[in-house]
């Protein structure tokens, strides 16, 4: 990924730079332009790109869309800095004024959606890769004025909270172990100015996660359980807790999936990824809200202790649990999170998971299921998926589902009685291990890993809900 830099004028190192152009100014572009991109097709919709050859005095130069004057906001600014940087990706030094004239937006807005778009649409998970770097080694985005500063580093700070999720998750399941997961969260708690705390499985006993230790049965590497504390300076607005869920690598257990669908499994820690991502980020935003997030982390595999179909636990909260289907283990380690963050009374509890395919199945790969139990909670979730364009929508927790989680032998099933609805009845089941507190539960499915690139998405692991929980969180009052 090339480095991003602010400058408040043109530098004369980069090789090329974009010229953003509305849809209806057009006209404004001169002769010259006006026939180039007639020829080419080219009509300043977003993100359109048309490369133009540099002349023997200056750089290249690359028309971007960015749609009607009128209607640009940060998400088109976003995916017009997105498809800047796929165009110019064998230069080594790019510059992007497209947080120039932002129009009707805010300056510090339009910067940080620049950032955004030009960081992530330019991520490379590189780690395991032998061949050479791509040659774009560095972007420099042009703004000037009062504010620019802070709003860059605000970006920039973005863009490696998400990269920071993505690594995690696109490092393959073998080797990004719970032990392993601990110890890069020890480094970036401690350089972020957040207080981690870990729970080896002696101390997961203890505390009684009967969840998190039936799932780990089937595994050779011990659980662990994350605390992140960030507080915030002066009194703050509000306690919130999250919640991620982190299966390292999931085979479904017992109730083993096929091969087709365990090749991405190493995406299920998204959920934990994301909440790690955050707690780095919310000191470099500034949030007036006290956070405190909660990574429960095992992976679901298969021994000769593994946990079986008809077994029961007992949840910390009391709940005795028949487990029927291995492979709906998410549920089981974020009933554990879930009541141990209820029991400090925060305002809110958030969490976000891989839960289950069938929300996918309901909203597609590009969006997430939401759901909860406090509509001023969902409203502010909703809030932040429109600057952010990580989209989610609303659904029910309909109290007459709730029968198909009653258990012959135990409080509680862990799924319900067929293959429709799947995605309301797993949030029933967290529903009841939030204990009353305000609760909002984010179902990522398969919108936690792209297959193609889109706007500021590569393939592989997405990081989505990085944006848009710190974005709530900002925006808290």
């Amino acid at each position: 990924m090339p480095s991003l830099s602010l400058s408040a004028s043109l530098p004369k190192s980069a090789t090329v730079h974009d010229v953003p152009v509305a849809s209806d100014e057009l006209e404004g572009l001169g002769p010259d332009l006006m026939r180039a991109s007639k020829l080419q097709g080219f009509e300043g919709k977003v993100g359109q790109t048309l490369v133009l050859a540099g002349g023997a005095d200056g750089p290249m130069r690359v028309l971007v869309g960015i749609g009607e004057r009128s209607s640009v906001d940060s998400g088109s600014l976003r995916r017009a800095a997105a498809a800047f940087v796929r165009a110019v990706g064998k230069h080594k030094v790019a510059a992007t004024t497209l947080a120039e004239n932002p129009g009707d937006i805010d300056r510090a807005e339009a910067i940080r959606a620049v950032c955004e778009g030009v960081g992530l649409a330019s991520y490379k998970y590189t780690a395991l890769k032998t061949g050479p770097e791509r040659p774009l080694r560095k972007v420099v985005v042009v703004s000037k004025g009062a504010g620019s500063k802070a709003a860059f580093e605000q970006g920039a700070a973005t863009v490696n909270a998400v990269s920071l999720a993505r690594d995690l998750v696109n490092e393959p399941g073998g080797s990004m172990t719970p032990e392993a997961f601990t110890a890069m969260a020890r480094t970036v708690c401690k350089d972020s100015g957040v207080k981690l705390t870990v729970w080896d499985e002696k101390r997961i006993a203890k505390e009684k996660l009967g969840g998190v230790m039936a799932v780990n049965q089937g595994s050779t590497h011990p659980a662990r359980f994350l605390t992140i504390d960030y507080k915030p300076t002066g009194a703050p607005k509000a306690k919130v807790a999250l919640v991620g869920k982190g299966i390292t690598f999931d085979s479904g257990g017992l109730s083993i999936k096929t091969g087709t669908g365990m090749m991405t499994m190493k995406v299920d820690m998204t959920g934990g990824a994301v909440v790690l991502a955050v707690m780095s980020l919310l000191n470099a935003l500034g949030v007036k809200v006290a956070v405190t997030g909660y990574i429960p982390l095992t992976d679901n595999m298969i021994n000769g202790d593994a946990f079986r179909p008809g077994d029961v636990f007992t949840a910390r909260n009391g709940k005795t649990v028949e487990v029927l289907n291995t492979d709906a283990e998410g549920r089981l380690v974020l009933a554990d999170a879930l009541s141990v963050a209820s029991e400090k009374k925060p305002d809110a509890i958030i969490d976000i998971a891989t839960l289950t395919g069938s929300v996918s199945g309901a909203l597609g790969v590009n969006m997430a299921g939401l759901m909860g139990t406090d509509d001023a909670l969902i409203g502010r979730i909703e809030a932040a998926a429109v600057p952010t364009d990580e989209q989610v929508w609303h659904l029910p927790l309909p109290v007459e589902y709730r029968k198909q989680l009653d258990s012959v032998v135990a409080d509680l099933k862990n799924i319900g009685n067929g293959p429709f609805g799947g995605a309301l009845v797993a949030g029933l089941f967290l529903k009841e291990f939030t204990d009353g507190v305000p609760w909002a539960h984010i179902d990522l499915g398969m919108s936690a890993m792209a297959d193609s690139d889109d706007g500021v998405k590569v393939k592989g692991g997405t990081a989505f809900g990085v944006r848009l929980i710190a974005a709530a969180l900002e925006a808290w009052s």
